[in-house]
């Protein structure tokens, strides 16, 4: 025992990390549009290979309810069979990152652009599942999910199973939610696992009109990437999901352990390790065919309040759902589709930053901008888009915050108008310049003094040179300029 102290705890940390792990691994591969198998592949190998690496202690990696929106439209305009191609490459691309030192880079992302990414995804996960939880079908756009949400109300409304369908939905959102205010021992059972158990039971008692997961057996759907497969490499947009896969999920998992180490004192994460083994985990699930892995915070946080020491209690939850997955694939059968829908819409809930979006509000509107922004085109467009416009936001914001500079215009009403500029002249804040210079009178001398510059760019430089040019020509004396410190890397601005 003295070589495994903590075996215990992390045998008793496994089995509730298992337990959180089975509704959410085949939750999310049914709303990906795969077969519910190829989820639980990716939490058996989040689990024994990723579970085993070093990077982040505590943190358990498996298929993500935040890439189920991308992996849908990947299976949408690719297929199946592609998938694996693409996580394959996104896993080598990982891999690199690591390898290089670019893990730690991942810390440097905003973290409006995160949170609004979340909260995206979030709306468009809430949409689509409720679609799914009524038993009906979804239209392929974000804006078309939350558009066409009150006719698909009244669709379901004059359906009998599609009414079903949606109890069973709402059902099991209801137990999630008041399933932590029953007493501790009862929590025990994770909320969402009880609610699958007792939406299963419903629908065969009631025998309710439902769909089902469909099963096809833990070796019948693990397809290794074939020939043809590869041969979609030669279109250019594959390329651009390769890339959305890789960043979303690094992005995600390094932001998560982050999180993780704010649970617990142990060991804090090694971030380009933690990189690299994510990596290995997709590799491995793309030559499977199976769903892209991220850390996950649900299962990660329950593994630290579980009482998980080590790597150990990751390693055996993906011991646990290798044997559950090649044992009991008949209990996937039973599982009613609504059922993991509404798991879904409550883990998307979950994504929506509702307190931060106010605080943010309230401190900083720009990044609240930045957050809201992010998530509407994620919805508007898709998510590697999305991201990508948050992120150009994001940097415009930080560029135009480093470019403060100030005009102080003294005139005594007699003799030269002394100006005086200080900060960091960009080309950002050029019109605000210009429109103070210009607006001076032209009969007057002017004395421009730059000392207080920090940083003068080519750009403020060449307009401060014409508008001297300008303001001489007029018979007036030429500018007088103050150089600016010899630190600052600046050409003499002069009127000739």
């Amino acid at each position: 025992m003295t070589k495994f102290p903590y075996l215990k705890q992390d045998f008793l940390a496994s089995i509730v990390v298992f337990l959180v792990a089975v509704p959410l691994c085949v939750g999310v591969a049914v709303a990906s549009g795969v077969p519910a198998e190829l989820g639980l592949i990716t939490g058996i190998v989040g689990g024994l290979v990723t579970g085993l690496m070093r990077g982040s202690s505590l943190q358990v990696s498996g298929p993500a309810a935040g890439l189920t929106v991308l992996v849908f439209e990947a299976v949408s305009e690719f297929g199946v069979a592609t998938l694996g191609v693409i996580v394959l490459l996104a896993g080598l691309l990982q891999l690199a990152m690591g390898f290089l030192g670019i893990g730690r880079w991942f810390r440097a992302i905003s973290v409006s652009v995160v949170e609004g990414m979340l909260c995206g995804i979030g709306l468009v996960i809430i949409a689509g599942q409720i679609y799914a939880a009524a038993g009906l079908k979804a239209p392929e756009s974000g804006l078309g999910k939350i558009a066409g949400l009150p006719g698909a109300f009244t669709d379901a409304l004059g359906s009998t199973s599609a009414l079903a369908s949606l109890a069973i939905g709402a059902g099991t959102i209801a137990v999630i939610v008041l399933w932590k205010k029953l007493p501790k021992a009862v929590q025990t059972v994770p909320g969402a696992l009880a609610a699958v158990v007792l939406a299963t039971v419903a629908t065969l008692a009631f025998s309710l009109p439902v769909a089902t997961v469909q099963v096809e057996g833990l070796l019948g759907v693990i397809q290794p990437p074939g020939a043809e497969a590869f041969g979609e490499l030669a279109s250019p947009a594959i390329w651009g999901t390769v890339i959305a896969f890789a960043l979303i999920a690094s992005a995600e998992s390094l932001f998560s352990a982050a999180a993780v180490d704010r649970l617990h004192d142990g060991p804090r994460t090694e971030y380009n390790k933690e990189m690299i083994a994510q990596g290995a985990g997709n590799t491995l699930c793309g030559l499977l065919g199976a769903l892209p892995m991220t850390a996950v915070i649900v299962r990660s946080s329950a593994n630290v309040n579980a009482g998980a020491k080590t790597k150990a209690s990751r390693v055996l939850h993906g011991v646990w759902l290798l044997l559950f997955a090649a044992a009991m694939p008949w209990a996937l059968a039973l599982i009613p589709v609504p059922a993991l829908a509404g798991i879904l819409v409550h883990a998307g809930w979950k994504l929506i930053p509702f307190r931060q979006i106010i605080a943010l509000w309230r401190a900083h509107k720009g990044e609240a901008l930045i957050l809201v922004v992010t998530a509407v085109s994620i919805v508007a467009v898709n998510m590697f888009e999305g991201v990508l416009i948050g992120l150009a936001l994001s940097v415009v914001k930080t560029a135009w915050e480093a470019s403060h500079v100030r005009l102080e215009i003294i005139d005594k009403g007699a003799g030269p108008i002394q100006a005086y500029l200080s900060g960091n002249a960009t080309f950002l804040r050029l019109p605000k310049i210009l429109d103070s210079l210009e607006s001076l009178p032209q009969d007057r001398p002017v004395e421009l003094d730059l000392k207080g510059l920090h940083h003068l760019d080519h750009a403020c430089r060449t307009a401060l040179e014409s508008w001297a040019e300008r303001h001489s020509a007029t018979g007036t004396e030429p500018v007088k300029v103050t150089e600016p410190e010899q630190s600052v890397e600046a050409e003499k601005v002069t009127a000739s």
